[in-house]
């Protein structure tokens, strides 16, 4: 009787592809305080660094808080289109590289990009296979209590910012999943992230991506 191969028994072992995950969801939601979590718990996840022309902060860090360029660079990757999206806020553009991307997926990291709800939408046009995570507060009103609470803007911008929040609340069938970041139960959101990557590495079929 010939001893079978042990490679030939094994019928299913698991997706081995990364995944590419966007994190989005209004403004408030908490989508900085839930990357900052999965940081501390050392979460083996690869974290986009947005890219942006406006001048640092004291006290932030190039290549950690964003990726610091000139205006000239930030128009050479919007000419090579190499810019998942892009936007100019106030003045200053924003966007996520493709390349850090690419780079992430090649090494075998799952990887995610944290984003507003509309950059999500224009990163889904051209990377619908990516996974898409929501970030919604419990209530409305815990939500409006947060943006309230900052105390960084005028009544009229908090109210423009209420606005926007209110109509970003209706793209929810936009996306893949919904966690809930109840305050003070981060650590859940975390948990529910984990559990998002374990179900999609258990697919049959595994996402691709063509950047």
């Amino acid at each position: 009787m010939t001893k079978s191969n042990s490679n030939n028994d094994i019928l299913w072992n698991g997706a081995k592809k990364p995944l590419l995950l966007v994190l989005s969801g209004p403004s408030g939601a908490g989508k900085d305080a839930v990357l900052n979590r999965l940081k501390m718990v050392h979460f083996p996840i690869a974290h986009i660094t947005t890219m942006t022309t406006r001048a640092k902060r004291p006290r932030e860090k190039d290549g950690i808080d964003y990726n610091f360029v000139t205006e000239e660079q930030f128009q050479r990757l919007i000419d090579n289109n190499e810019l998942l999206e892009w936007a100019n806020v106030y003045g200053n553009f924003y966007g996520v590289p493709k390349q850090a991307v690419r780079e992430a997926l090649a090494e075998g990291k799952d990887t995610i990009i944290k984003i507003d709800v509309q950059g999500a939408a224009t990163i889904k046009k051209i990377v619908p296979q990516a996974i898409f995570i929501f970030l919604a507060p419990l209530t409305m009103q815990e939500l409006i209590d947060r943006l309230t609470m900052r105390n960084t803007e005028s009544e009229e911008n908090l109210r423009l910012r209420i606005d926007t929040v209110k109509e970003e609340m209706t793209k929810l069938e936009m996306f893949d999943y919904v966690a809930v970041n109840e305050h003070g139960q981060i650590d859940r959101v975390v948990d529910e992230i984990r559990a998002i990557i374990n179900t999609e590495k258990m697919r049959v079929t595994p996402r691709e991506y063509n950047l």
